[in-house]
């Protein structure tokens, strides 16, 4: 029950007091745990969510005990400034509506959760833990993601999904039973906008899709036919698909690299797969005029290009690059470097020179997924001991760059001992999510945290799911590239998975510019 404290009436109190008792001793209510020991020590719960930060608006908090030997739980929560809520059975099972409620009254306070737990039929409280709710907003209406089998090679069931960030609903995109046999790749927005997305599908079907609600001319209406371009998934002369975008904030321009990508096997240690690229390179699509603007600039032989962003304000273009090596031999001597270059909006040009913001020569790491935040502030990425393909890698840490003093760091207040990686901002750059393997080393699952102006980031907290120990031990996908969206994603699956079975292309032109 949630209760929310008010000035009332002597009389009004009475009349409520006697209708709570009343309440109270109605046959079959539950009661409160009795004869309970009391412990020091804040319970172990799962997921783990004790002193985390969180947005008002967020899902339910559910959780279990980490110890499967509980078989009941009471949990009393109480906000800082006014309100509590109370619930009891087999898991914490908070009610959607009361929770919100809860947070939107103690939003810049926090909430103390009291947990008594049962086990072996006795009863034990633990010592009270703390969820702290930030005044800063999230402004997100949920998450983008795409869920995959563990599997290397074949496709098997995998789809692209989303999921409203304020309840447990998640619905389907596009799933590969609507596009049979193929492989559906990284969903990205332009800065969390619904309305302009590219995503990348594989296989004999294969296409670059362009849903673009803000081209002249077009439907404007979200999910709309006129506004779907399938693109041809390769270009002879760039030697590879159009993989890993980021938007241009002005919406023209995509940049894009093209890799050759293969895989290998690990005989021993932690690590299963290795994934390279033989080649790549990063270029920029102009969705006017359907041309690829190749550079020599960010196209060198024997160098590798990758993981392009543009900047807040679309004046620079972040990418990594490393010197080729020979494959597969010495694929742990790859490391990428981070660099910039400038961009202009009004000729689709770059810049005269390429800036190293971070040397893998100096650092002996590999950087990879830059990631500016969209106030520009910071710049996050990925650090590895080698290559680019983080979530393979249990030693891949997030790290955040200062886009001022161009100073960087580790988010050690965010890292565990396995993959941290694909991160992204929300849309005020209050929050970012990311995905970890530190559950249980296998499945890449979906975390937040907050983060302030100066680029501290608070302990972060787990996708909520309703009796989420039960739903992530039966879940056999993992969740890859995520990312924010303001609004529910419009695509019909029907119409969208017949426009990738056609033969319905768009062909691009190249336009070379060289600096050399």
């Amino acid at each position: 029950m949630f209760r929310i404290e008010s000035k009332m009436s002597k009389v009004h109190y009475t009349a409520i007091l006697f209708l709570l008792l009343a309440v109270l001793f109605l046959p079959g209510c539950s009661s409160r745990p009795e004869n309970v020991q009391k412990v020091k020590g804040q319970p172990a719960i799962y997921p783990d969510y004790v002193g985390v930060t969180i947005p008002v608006g967020i899902a339910p908090l559910d959780f279990s005990m980490a110890d499967d030997g509980f078989d009941r739980l009471d949990v009393e929560v109480k906000g800082s400034r006014q309100g509590s809520l109370h619930t009891a059975g087999a898991y914490a099972d908070f009610d959607i509506d009361e929770w919100h409620q809860l947070l939107e009254a103690n939003r810049g306070g926090q909430l103390t959760l009291t947990v008594c737990a049962r086990k072996d039929g006795r009863w034990t409280q633990f010592s009270d833990f703390n969820i702290f709710v930030s005044a800063d907003a999230l402004d997100e209406w949920g998450i983008t993601y795409r869920r995959i089998p563990p599997s290397y090679k074949i496709y098997s069931k995998m789809g692209l999904y989303q999921r409203d960030l304020a309840t447990f609903d998640e619905s389907p995109l596009l799933v590969n039973t609507q596009t049979p046999g193929a492989c559906l790749n990284c969903h990205t927005a332009n800065r969390t906008n619904p309305d302009q997305y590219v995503f990348h599908v594989r296989g004999g079907h294969g296409a670059t899709v362009i849903h673009n609600a803000q081209t002249p001319g077009g439907a404007n209406t979200p999910g709309g036919d006129a506004d779907v371009e399938l693109l041809k998934a390769r270009n002879d002369s760039l030697g590879g698909s159009m993989v890993y975008p980021s938007w241009h904030p002005g919406g023209r321009y995509c940049a894009f690299s093209t890799n050759s990508t293969s895989q290998m096997f690990h005989t021993a240690g932690p690590k299963r797969i290795e994934v390279y690229d033989s080649s790549s390179d990063v270029f920029v699509y102009d969705t006017q005029t359907h041309q690829i603007l190749e550079d020599t600039l960010i196209m060198r032989k024997y160098w590798a290009e990758n993981t392009p962003a543009f900047s807040h304000d679309g004046r620079w273009l972040y990418f990594t690059t490393a010197r080729r090596q020979v494959y597969p031999t010495d694929y742990d001597k790859e490391m990428y470097s981070l660099c910039r270059v400038s961009f202009d909006a009004a000729t689709g040009r770059l810049g005269q020179q390429v800036d190293t913001l971070i040397s893998a020569a100096v650092t002996c790491k590999s950087t990879t997924w830059p990631r500016p935040s969209y106030d520009g502030r910071h710049l996050m990425f990925t650090q590895t001991n080698y290559g680019y393909f983080s979530v393979w890698h249990p030693e891949a840490d997030l790290w955040l760059l200062d886009l001022q003093t161009l100073q960087s760091r580790p988010l050690d207040e965010v890292n565990s001992p396995r993959a941290e990686s694909l991160h992204t901002w929300s849309a005020n750059s209050r929050w970012f999510l990311f995905t970890s393997r530190r559950d249980d080393g296998l499945y890449t699952r979906v975390y937040f945290a907050h983060i302030d102006r100066d680029g501290k980031a608070t302990k972060p907290f787990m996708l909520p799911q309703r009796n989420p120990k039960r739903f992530y031990q039966q879940l056999l996908y993992s969740f890859n590239t995520p990312d924010f969206t303001s609004r529910r994603v419009v695509i019909d699956g029907r119409t969208m998975g017949s426009l990738i079975e056609s033969d319905d292309r768009k062909a691009t032109k190249i336009k070379k510019m060289s600096h050399f």
